[in-house]
């Protein structure tokens, strides 16, 4: 590369918890630049969460992340004209990204009328180990499974 790496960004713990990962999780549930909005929706997510299931709302949402975050994936590799799927384990920091992508972009789907019910529902679906997020790693677990005959082309 040409170029130096960039400097790491780092983000400030949340009001509430002081917690980075929170933090992340609501920078990537923020439209528009409207954080004390995806801070309203978080909350309210885990206050639902802890009156549906009459746990910790926070250590259930980080056990739905930790069961959503995937440890291999694939990626794209063109080796002499053909393309192929090589199974790569995924760094600590595109995990929990990547992670929280998933949660968040199943729990857009669903069929909740607020987005608070939406979060709520996902995140209790995850930490059940169910759910359109938990699917999603294991469906990309069992594509590196498959490819695994290509882990010899890892670059």
């Amino acid at each position: 590369m040409r170029k130096s790496k960039p400097k790491k960004r780092y983000v400030l713990p949340d009001p509430k918890f002081r917690d980075v990962t929170v933090t992340k999780f609501v920078n990537n549930l923020m439209y528009d630049g409207k954080k004390s909005t995806a801070y309203t929706i978080f909350y309210g997510a885990l206050e639902l969460v802890e009156a549906r299931t009459k746990e910790n709302g926070l250590e259930l949402w980080k056990k739905a992340l930790s069961n959503v975050m995937p440890t291999v994936e694939v990626k794209s590799r063109r080796v002499g004209g053909a393309t192929f799927q090589v199974p790569m384990e995924v760094r600590a920091d595109r995990k929990q990204s990547v992670g929280m992508k998933w949660l968040i972009g199943y729990s857009r789907k669903r069929g909740e009328k607020t987005m608070t019910e939406r979060l709520a529902g996902e995140i209790i679906a995850a930490a059940k180990g169910e759910g359109a997020a938990v699917k999603k790693k294991d469906d990309t677990h069992r594509m590196a499974e498959a490819n695994k005959a290509f882990s010899h082309f890892r670059f």
